[in-house]
C-alpha cells in the first residue's frame, strides 16, 4: 500500500483500499497567524497536518486538506488581540487597524457559530464518505474548544448516532501534558521546534533577537525559540501521535462507550481497557 495518506493525492481505489484497512479519516483545523519572524504564517495548520498524517501513516486512516480558514478574526487572534498587536502589525507592513473587528462582515459570534457550521458541514462530508471516525486536529489552541463543540453537536445527530460516524477532537499538547506538564506555546520552543521537525526550510532562528531582548508575538511557556530543536520536535510529535492513536483505536473497537450522552469527549479510557 502506498504511504500517501493525503485523500487529496489519492485515486478512488487507493482511497477505498486505505479506508477498509481503517475507516478514520484526520481533519486539520488551523489558522493563517503571525507565529513570530522565524516561522511561516501558516504554522498551527501545518502542525495539525504534520500530526494527522504521521497518525494516519503510523495506524491507518486518511487525512483531509487541512483547513486555514473559517474561523474568528476578531478573537484569539494575534493580529487581532495580543498585546504587541501594533507591533506585530509593523512588522507585516500593515496598518494595526486592519485587525479591528469592524473591519470584518460578520460579528465575533457569528464567526463562531459560521466556524461551527463548517466544522459540522465536513464532518458530515466525512461521514458520507464512509469514514466510522472522524478526528478534528486542532493546530491553533483555541480551536480545540470549537472543535469540542461541533463534535458533540455532531454526534448528537440521530443518523450519526445510530448508523453513521463517531467524530472525536485533539490538540497536540493536551494529549503529552503527562509527560511535558508545560507543553504548547506560541512561536516558542514547543512550536517552532514541531515546525523544524516536519518543514526544516521553512524556519530560520538566526531572524529572532538574542536572548534576553524583546519577542514580538511569541508567548513562552518553557523553552525560548532561540533553543528549539527538530531533535525536539520530532520526540513531542511521537509522543503526541502515540496518544492520539491510543484514543482512535479504542473509539474505533468500542464506539458505544463514546456514543452514550457526553461520552465523546471522554478520553483516557483506552488506559483502563488497552485491548478494547
Amino acid at each position: 500500500m502506498s504511504d500517501e495518506v493525503r485523500y487529496h493525492f489519492l485515486r478512488p481505489a487507493q482511497v477505498r483500499a486505505r479506508r477498509e484497512a481503517c475507516p478514520v479519516v484526520y481533519i486539520p483545523i488551523g489558522t493563517i497567524e503571525w507565529h513570530g519572524p522565524q516561522n511561516p504564517l501558516g504554522a498551527d495548520t501545518l502542525q495539525a497536518e504534520g500530526l494527522a498524517i504521521r497518525c494516519a501513516r503510523k495506524g491507518g486512516g486518511l487525512v483531509f486538506p487541512g483547513l486555514y480558514y473559517g474561523e474568528s478574526r476578531s478573537e484569539s487572534l494575534m493580529e487581532a488581540n495580543a498585546e504587541d498587536r501594533e507591533d506585530i502589525a509593523e512588522a507585516m507592513g500593515l496598518p494595526p487597524d486592519n485587525f479591528l473587528p469592524e473591519r470584518q462582515p460578520f460579528s465575533p459570534t457569528e464567526q463562531v457559530l459560521g466556524y461551527q457550521r463548517l466544522l459540522l458541514h465536513i464532518l458530515a462530508e466525512a461521514e458520507t464518505l464512509g469514514f466510522r471516525l472522524g478526528v478534528l486536529v486542532a493546530g491553533h489552541y483555541p480551536l480545540i474548544d470549537h472543535a469540542r463543540s461541533a463534535v458533540l453537536l455532531f454526534n448528537k445527530r440521530r443518523y450519526s448516532k445510530y448508523n453513521g460516524m463517531l467524530a472525536w477532537a485533539c490538540v497536540d499538547y493536551l494529549m503529552v501534558r503527562d509527560t511535558w506538564p508545560k507543553s504548547g506555546d506560541h512561536a516558542a520552543g514547543w512550536e517552532t521546534s514541531h515546525l523544524m521537525a516536519l518543514h526544516p526550510d521553512l524556519v530560520d532562528l538566526s531572524l529572532l533577537p538574542q536572548k534576553g531582548r524583546p519577542l514580538t508575538g511569541i508567548m513562552v511557556s518553557d523553552l525560548l525559540p532561540q533553543d528549539s530543536t527538530a531533535e525536539l520536535g520530532e520526540k513531542t510529535l511521537e509522543a503526541a501521535a502515540e496518544a492520539v492513536l491510543s484514543e482512535v483505536r479504542h473509539r474505533l473497537d468500542n464506539q458505544e462507550l463514546y456514543r452514550q450522552h457526553g461520552g465523546s469527549l471522554q478520553e483516557g479510557l483506552w488506559r483502563k481497557n488497552p485491548r478494547g
